[in-house]
């Protein structure tokens, strides 16, 4: 496992900011060993299959800026969107019992594959947890464009689970709704690469079928993509909008902690990011990433 990387901040807290640039690159062991006993002083777990997950972490900071935050990124074995669906079940499982084996108190599942594949699995064995995932935000599009053309771009295995058929069910009646599986687009963004003309070949390959149809909406279903937006834009041109699903999993994970009593609205908070992948250069990528600009207009879903 890579080093961890340690950030502490004071309330308030805004994405981009200077003063998030305090960082050690080790083990914080006393803070670590503070969470064990959990409770509401314990930490609010956040685990993606990599470093996607950091946009919903920055957003998790801004509105909830005085929680302690320990997020997981399995690196080491992204892309999820490839692999099948009870390995992805079973990585994730796993990763969740080691996080709330650390004291955390809440569980975000920073990851729309392992979300479809895993999240009743996970609510099922810690049924007294507050388990939060995170799904394409389709039912927002839908909201927003009705009867209009929506493209959906997210990984293979995000788009056949069961989970997305039950919400494109439920959507499709209003609007024409068109899948797009781009499973290149995460391996891109782990290797930090968010822009450049092999990523917008890709991307206007995989968005061709999308792009003939003429959409009012794009929909960027996994949580990798939106560090790639720049180049998103660049393909579907100004007139497209871009949704994802980071803000409106905060809210909803704020509220939940509020309603369990187990929200801290006061003092000092903190971040500490782990990944699977033993390398400095993915504490370096985290550290750029939590730093990229963030493209505007992003909304959610909340389940």
């Amino acid at each position: 496992m890579s080093s961890t990387i340690l950030q502490r901040f004071a309330a308030p807290l805004h994405f981009p900011c200077p003063e998030f640039a305090f960082w050690a690159e080790k083990v914080y062991n006393k803070k670590l060993d503070s969470w064990k006993g959990g409770g509401r002083m314990g930490p609010i777990a956040v685990f993606d299959s990599g470093v996607g997950g950091l946009s919903v972490l920055r957003e998790l900071v801004a509105q909830m800026p005085s929680e302690h935050f320990l997020y997981f990124g399995d690196s080491a074995n992204a892309p999820y969107g490839t692999r099948p669906t009870a390995e992805i079940r079973s990585l994730t499982l796993a990763h969740a019992e080691r996080l709330f084996d650390r004291g955390a108190k809440a569980l975000v599942v920073a990851c729309n594959t392992a979300t479809s594949a895993a999240i009743g699995e996970l609510r099922a064995r810690w049924p007294d947890r507050v388990i939060i995932g995170i799904e394409p935000a389709l039912k927002l599009a839908v909201s927003r464009h009705p009867g209009g053309c929506i493209g959906v771009l997210a990984t293979e295995a995000t788009l056949r689970e069961e989970k997305f058929s039950a919400l494109l069910q439920r959507c499709a009646e209003n609007c024409h709704i068109l899948k797009c599986p781009c499973p290149e687009l995460v391996e891109f963004v782990e290797r930090g690469e968010l822009t450049g003309p092999a990523l917008e070949r890709c991307l206007a390959a995989r968005l061709a079928p999308v792009l003939a149809a003429g959409p009012d909406a794009l929909v960027l279903g996994c949580t990798h993509f939106p560090f790639a937006a720049g180049a998103i834009r660049r393909v579907v041109g100004p007139d497209v909008e871009l949704l994802d699903g980071s803000a409106g999993t905060a809210r909803e994970t704020k509220r939940r902690l509020l309603d369990a009593g187990l929200l801290v609205q006061q003092g000092e908070g903190s971040v500490t990011i782990e990944n699977s992948l033993d390398s400095p250069a993915i504490l370096a990528l985290s550290r750029q990433l939590l730093h990229a600009p963030i493209f505007p207009g992003r909304e959610s879903f909340d389940k």
